[in-house]
């Protein structure tokens, strides 16, 4: 359930920087590079579809639907950092966000890294969308459970 939380957090984050930098002169391909270049930071140079193939994640899949939630957490406060920054410093263009993002995600890989943490080596977690599957099928059987309680 965590890493659905987790997950969901950072699909928001993600959606504002896209916003964000939307506005600040970045198109849609931009905006994919400034991702990727932040995954190649965090993942020590592994690029997404590196990592994808490393932990077995299908090319048309999002790599961080496989990602253990400490991964995935990263990654957020990475891109809220990212966020963050490109709102206070008024950043514009996609050169300047790129090297905002790489920084924050090569920070975030030196704290985990630090803590014995290496993110390109976590296996990975199961897929979260079948994690949404079975939460979706638990609160059905739950409301039905209720229900029959209460009557």
């Amino acid at each position: 359930m965590t890493s659905l939380y987790a997950r969901q957090k950072l699909v928001a984050s993600e959606t504002e920087l896209s916003k964000l930098i939307y506005e600040r002169g970045v198109d849609d391909d931009g905006f994919a590079r400034i991702r990727s270049k932040g995954d190649e930071a965090l993942f020590g140079g592994l690029t997404t579809s590196q990592m994808k193939k490393k932990i077995g994640v299908p090319q048309h899949r999002p790599l961080a639907d496989f990602l253990p939630t400490i991964t995935i957490t990263a990654k957020n406060l990475a891109t809220e950092i990212t966020n963050f920054n490109v709102q206070k410093e008024n950043m514009r263009g996609e050169a300047g966000i790129t090297r905002e993002h790489i920084k924050n995600n090569t920070g975030i890989r030196t704290l985990l890294s630090d803590r014995g943490i290496v993110p390109e080596r976590l296996p990975a977690e199961e897929d979260i969308k079948r994690l949404e599957k079975k939460v979706k099928i638990d609160e059905k059987l739950l409301a039905r459970h209720s229900k029959k309680k209460l009557r």
